[in-house]
């Protein structure tokens, strides 16, 4: 399925960046980020309840658009927790990931789960795609691995080339707009911290004393890149009322009252203006 085992980063990254430094610094920084917290990022980091909350709404999202059966790609699968998912609901998964420590606990999961022969598991970064062949139904993508990538369009015309016509993109992405961080920091006196999804182009974000490089999109600003070969079926704001995951403390003192300010982002997070707030965003393409 893949072309080379070649780490190497891809022709339209080098493009931009001749000699290949800056961008593989960046990558670099990223994947070892997520390196550092793959051992434990199935605790409160990477799937606390408010999270949890956002990964069955893409699952229920993906299966209400594609058939049991379809043969599907994850962009950035972390620990594998939606693959497998989506291996015990049915689907075919080819599961990547640019971090090696994500995609070892990838294999683990799909190994223990007995589901290993429905989930392919792959080391590839969203910046390798012209590696991969073959045809798919569909690629979903959760928690923002797409906003680490460091050429969008290169990534929306790879994409393009893998689904078939039809197919459908299901992607999280971090959203520019977020209430609740705002107010969180602003609270705080932290106005430098509570600006930074303001910032244009890659922002160095830190994570377990790492750097991740993350670029923060509106939804249509993200639309963009993809626009010349999917049509823009829909988008809906998550944890827009809900506070964003690294507030669970806050969920976990008064669970029943924020439940219900979940009720209103179920009821209120496709509506105009409102849709284009919130800690992520959730984006559905079909390939024209």
């Amino acid at each position: 399925m893949l072309e080379s085992s070649t780490q190497d980063l891809s022709t339209d990254a080098l493009a931009r960046d001749p000699d290949g430094t800056r961008d593989q610094a960046r990558l670099l920084d990223t994947q070892r980020a997520f390196d550092s917290v793959a051992p434990d990022y199935d605790g409160p980091r990477g799937n606390n309840e408010l999270i949890q909350r956002m990964r069955v709404t893409l699952w229920n999202t993906v299966q209400n658009l594609l058939p049991t059966g379809s043969h599907i790609v994850d962009l950035g699968c972390g620990t594998g927790l939606d693959a497998v998912e989506f291996a015990r609901r049915g689907y075919r998964v080819l599961a990547t990931d640019w971090s090696p420590g994500m995609i070892a606990r990838t294999r683990e999961r799909a190994r223990t789960s007995e589901l290993a022969d429905k989930v392919d598991v792959e080391h590839l970064g969203v910046q390798e795609l012209a590696r991969l062949e073959g045809s798919f139904d569909g690629m979903y993508s959760n928690f923002g691995p797409l906003n680490c990538a460091l050429d969008l369009p290169a990534v929306a015309a790879q994409c393009a080339r893998l689904v078939r016509p039809g197919g459908v993109l299901v992607f999280s992405v971090i959203g520019r707009i977020c209430p609740w961080e705002v107010a969180h920091y602003v609270r705080r006196g932290r106005f430098r911290r509570a600006m930074v999804r303001a910032a244009r182009g890659a922002t160095p974000v830190g994570m377990n004393k790492h750097t991740i490089w993350t670029r923060y999109y509106l939804p249509r600003e993200f639309y963009r890149a993809f626009a010349g070969a999917f049509a823009l079926d829909d988008y809906r704001a998550l944890s827009l009322f809900m506070p964003p995951p690294y507030l669970v403390d806050r969920y976990r003192r008064r669970p029943e009252r924020y439940e219900r300010l979940g009720r209103l982002d179920d009821a209120l997070g496709a509506w105009p203006l409102l849709r284009d707030m919130g800690d992520h965003f959730l984006i559905v393409m079909r390939r024209r």
